[in-house]
């Protein structure tokens, strides 16, 4: 495997991926050709549904897996020959928890840190700054069995912190958590990004953690990257509004062709995408648009079940770029026999 190099005179990114290809037994690739590039300070989402390969690719970068094929370097480290290295750089913080439950959280922070070589009141010191800052002091000599999901969220992105990582993976950091506890999950990421001049590489099959959350995000559908860019970008390529249509029977091939032919000829509507039942079309005035989307529709014998318009989201643009929407990515994705991993994750 070649490493990545970056050109002269400028600043190396802080994860870069090229042509990740990974293929698990019984034929299921679960990377399909993967670039990522992450640059030093920021924080990077990887948004996609379940079983889209985000997991794999951070088992890759952070030397748990190796890829089949490809190139891969973190904190400038070639993750195939210098594993260590890059151990060394990062904190990483699963799908599934690490700590130890018999042991109370105060010796779960102090047992990661001299894994790591820390000691002494050095490790004392971030311990207890630690504890404060993830507002776990009362609970710190408690056993971590007894913590509450959110509590143990905290602390697992503590122990990725102790020994003061240049990179922290997050693997669907909120997954499970109730809503009041990612909520306040999402404000300590925000806060670590500029606390501790991290870089962050974040993967979630939450739309609204990734618009929340990441600067930059790529959108993952079966191990590829398909769109990069900030948030607002991505939906700021998306002109008007999105009218979504849900209609009363599924299209059939003949049925969608038509559909195209009526809606595609109307004034002020640029894009018909979708199938089965669901139909979502952009507009450049979606109120204006939708009694003239409706009427064709009716001439066209294509009965309407329920309209509704909004601004552009990243399911738009998940939707725009995959031709399906995100949930009925999500709910196959989830239903399909992709292999579990150790520690859970897809």
């Amino acid at each position: 495997m070649s490493s990545i190099s970056s050109p002269r005179g400028t600043r190396a990114p802080a994860v870069e991926a090229r042509a990740l290809i990974k293929t698990y037994p019984g034929g299921v690739t679960a990377l399909n050709g993967m670039d990522v590039t992450v640059e030093s300070g920021t924080v990077f989402g990887l948004l996609g549904p379940n079983g889209a390969g985000k997991s794999t690719t951070v088992k890759i970068l952070t030397t748990l897996a190796r890829p089949d094929s490809g190139a891969a370097t973190v904190a400038g480290h070639d993750v195939l020959r210098h594993p260590d290295r890059v151990r060394r750089a990062i904190g990483v913080v699963a799908q599934n928890s690490g700590a130890d439950l018999v042991a109370t959280g105060r010796e779960n922070l102090r047992l990661q840190g001299r894994l790591y070589g820390v000691g002494g009141a050095v490790l004392e010191s971030r311990v207890d700054e630690l504890l404060e800052r993830f507002s776990l002091t009362d609970a710190a000599g408690r056993p971590v069995a007894g913590y509450s999901g959110g509590m143990r969220r905290r602390l697992d992105v503590a122990l990725g912190l102790v020994h003061r990582p240049e990179i922290l993976f997050l693997d669907e950091p909120t997954t499970g958590l109730d809503p009041e506890a990612r909520a306040a999950m999402w404000d300590e990421i925000g806060r670590l990004a500029g606390a501790e001049g991290l870089t962050i590489l974040l993967t979630t099959h939450y739309l609204e953690e990734a618009d929340r959350l990441a600067e930059r995000v790529a959108i993952v559908d079966r191990g590829r990257v398909v769109v990069t860019g900030t948030p607002g970008e991505l939906k700021g390529e998306l002109r008007g509004d999105a009218v979504h249509l849900e209609l009363r029977t599924p299209l059939g091939d003949t049925g969608r062709s038509l559909l195209d032919a009526a809606l595609g000829a109307l004034p002020g509507v640029h894009e018909v995408v979708g199938d089965g039942r669901r139909i979502s079309v952009r507009a450049d005035d979606g109120a204006a648009a939708v009694p003239a989307l409706l009427a064709a529709l009716e001439r066209a014998g294509v009965a309407v079940a329920a309209a509704t318009v909004a601004r552009p989201s990243l399911d738009d643009v998940y939707l725009r770029y995959t031709g399906r929407s995100y949930a009925d990515a999500d709910g196959a994705s989830s239903a399909s026999s992709a292999p579990v991993l150790a520690g859970g994750a897809r």
